[in-house]
């Protein structure tokens, strides 16, 4: 008999549907369509996105100088992204097929097309496709992590975490060594087939 939880749960998988039932009504409304991987937008869109578009010397004179100074400390962030985007990879590519675990698609969670958008100007799209890739890092690095601590320590934490990976739902209460023995086997198997989101 299926208890509290797994009906939230099946609520929030019919709930996560309609949302990209409602997305998907937006992209249509926004006019666009992706061919081999990239946003084409209907004419009309684009002549009107360009007209939107701020010339990048009206950008700069209107920037607040603090914000200036600050930009170093943002883009030298990139140095650890791409290092754990590698060792990530690497440590998935290695450890992933000796434990059975189905691999991350990076592709799935670095997503890089805001350039195409007419309506930013050069450094816009730079800082959109810099903010696309770091946070892209986070979400593959916090996918593969999930997987991880779903084969090695799938149990919940006495204390209330906030913002847990979509696997946490299913590890084994706090303090209940029964399940954990029962069920870390089972939790082990379904990430050989872990369908990607």
């Amino acid at each position: 008999m299926p208890d509290r939880l797994e009906d939230l749960q099946a609520s929030l998988a019919r709930i996560e549907a309609q949302i990209e039932q409602e997305w998907e009504a937006r992209r249509a409304k926004a006019r666009y369509r992706i061919e081999k991987g990239r946003v084409i937008f209907e004419e009309d869109v684009r002549a009107a996105h360009r007209r939107a578009r701020e010339r990048l010397w009206s950008f700069l004179k209107r920037t607040n100088a603090l914000v200036v100074l600050t930009a170093p400390f943002i883009y030298a962030c990139i140095i650890p992204f791409v290092l754990l985007d590698l060792f990530v990879t690497v440590y998935q590519a290695i450890c992933f097929p000796v434990y059975g675990i189905q691999k991350v698609r990076r592709r799935d969670h670095i997503v890089i097309d805001r350039q195409y958008l007419g309506y930013l100007n050069a450094l816009q799209k730079l800082n959109c496709v810099y903010c696309g890739y770091g946070n892209g890092v986070i979400s593959y690095v916090r996918e593969i992590a999930g997987r991880t601590e779903k084969y090695w320590c799938p149990i919940k934490h006495a204390s209330r975490v906030r913002g847990t990976h979509r696997f946490y739902c299913d590890f084994c209460d706090y303090g209940d060594a029964d399940a954990f023995c029962a069920k870390r086997e089972e939790l082990r198997a379904e990430l050989r087939k872990v369908e990607d989101k």
